[in-house]
């Protein structure tokens, strides 16, 4: 064995520092046969006669070179062998799950070789898979990227480091140029093959290579480290801007059913950089984001979100899903109907009703008279229980509502007080009334109470109602 390069030295330092190279720790390493991934293995095999680990070597035979794919297993399991590591291959018929699924050849194979090597690792209890990607891969990512159209997350490229369930892909060689590696290989006599694939122009990556890199380095010799760098800063950036953006969801965003409600107001008033990270946070939660995360899809609702007219507005955004607007409430999720009816009874010992169209709950609490009075919020309200006449109804509203509100005199109706709070029309049917056996409205959570049965010096039994929405 050669002397160490000072990036073996530093990856040494970065893998403790990290914590997954220690005494007994277990990793599954992707080995594909090329220079890259046996680099790596060797390095991890040096790793593991200062401190001892366990390595698993994984495999993968895509099948799609005949006998020059036969040949790089063979190589890959008798190094395996002859260095004391633990081998595992599958043989998978990629051709066919092409023909069958009409992917494309390189995410089929990738979509396939992750989920052998995921139960690779379960096997052997291992939470950690380390693979070979280099410098150079970094530096075609970013500009392929750049090619096919990117924001900034984009300019990340590949991650150092990604979390999968209890799975963390780790990338150690990403800042190793492809020639210090075929010069580690070279100097300490590492077997390696050379993908014939690789030269195949058909494959946009390789046209990259071979073809566009070569070409711009003549106008900047030092490309590739110029991109890793860039996508070094970037991902930097993303990493930051991420987690202001979940912060702004925490503070701003109500989940609402399968959607999401925010205020536009506040909304309006984060910068447009943060606007655009939320709603892609939002959209992310579809069934389909990939479809969703479309920029024409985000700048539509940015542009109908900054217009002051109309007060209502609805925008398709496909995969089912609407951004709606009405007032200052905005609501991105799966369409909403537009009318929802539904009708409980509580009868004086129900202590709960659970609205099963909108998820909100009812809460029925008798309390002593001589108890405070004082709602602690606008989603309770008190009332003199021997007033009320049982049972009660909770049920959306009617053709023809009124109210008698308290504090004011004769009576209101219900739609105008709708129409008076700016309640969006989207929840003008879900919000749940609460009337008494004679059909008086009594309560409008977080709107108004009604006149009746005020709690008074002379009450003996308070019925307090708590109304607790779904989206909370």
């Amino acid at each position: 064995m050669q002397p160490q390069d000072d990036w073996t030295l530093r990856i040494m330092a970065e893998a403790r520092a990290a914590g997954w190279w220690h005494k007994d720790s277990k990793v599954v390493a992707a080995v594909s046969g090329g220079p890259d991934s046996m680099a790596l293995l060797c390095l991890l095999k040096t790793m593991a006669e200062k401190v001892p680990f366990h390595i698993v070597v994984a495999h993968v035979n895509h099948q799609f070179r005949g006998a020059e794919s036969d040949a790089e297993a063979e190589m890959v399991g008798r190094v395996a062998k002859e260095w004391g590591l633990a081998f595992e291959m599958a043989e998978l018929d990629i051709p066919n799950y092409i023909a069958d699924t009409g992917m494309n050849a390189q995410t089929a194979a990738r979509e396939k070789r992750y989920q052998f090597l995921k139960k690779v690792a379960e096997h052997y209890s291992s939470h950690i898979l380390l693979t070979g990607h280099h410098a150079d891969d970094q530096a075609e990512t970013v500009l392929m990227r750049l090619i096919r159209g990117t924001g900034p997350g984009g300019l990340a490229g590949i991650p150092m480091r990604r979390k999968e369930e209890d799975l963390e892909l780790i990338r150690p060689l990403l800042r190793i140029t492809k020639c210090e590696l075929l010069d580690y290989c070279k100097r300490n006599g590492v077997p390696y093959a050379v993908d014939s694939s690789n030269a195949d122009r058909h494959y946009f990556r390789n046209e990259v290579r071979l073809g566009l890199i070569p070409v711009l380095e003549k106008f900047n010799p030092k490309l590739k480290a110029s991109l890793v760098r860039l996508a070094e800063m970037a991902a930097a950036d993303d990493d930051y801007m991420e987690a202001q953006t979940l912060e702004a969801f925490n503070e701003g965003v109500i989940p609402s059913g399968k959607g999401f409600r925010l205020e536009r107001r506040r909304f309006r008033g984060l910068h447009v950089a943060l606007q655009r990270r939320l709603i892609k946070l939002i959209l992310n939660c579809s069934s389909n984001p990939r479809q969703m995360l479309d920029f024409k899809h985000i700048d539509e609702i940015l542009a109908a979100l900054s217009r002051e007219r109309p007060s209502v507005t609805r925008l398709d955004i496909g995969d089912g899903w609407v951004m709606k607007r009405e007032y200052d409430e905005l609501y991105i999720g799966p369409s909403l109907p537009e009318s929802l009816g539904f009708d409980y009874s509580a009868a004086d010992t129900i202590k709960e009703i659970e609205i099963a169209e909108t998820g909100d709950r009812i809460l029925l609490e008798r309390l002593e008279g001589s108890a405070s009075s004082e709602p602690a919020n606008r989603q309770q309200a008190y009332f003199d229980e021997s007033q009320l006449k049982f049972p009660l109804r909770i049920r959306s509203r009617l053709p023809g509502d009124f109210m008698h509100p308290y504090g004011l005199n004769g009576t209101k109706k219900v739609q105008d007080m709708f129409v008076d709070a700016k309640l969006p029309r989207s929840r003008r049917d879900t919000l749940p009334l609460v009337v008494d056996g004679e059909g008086r409205v009594l309560w409008i959570p977080g709107m108004r109470r009604s006149r009746y049965a005020l709690v008074t010096a002379d009450t003996r039994t308070i019925l307090r109602i708590t109304y607790v929405g779904g989206e909370n």
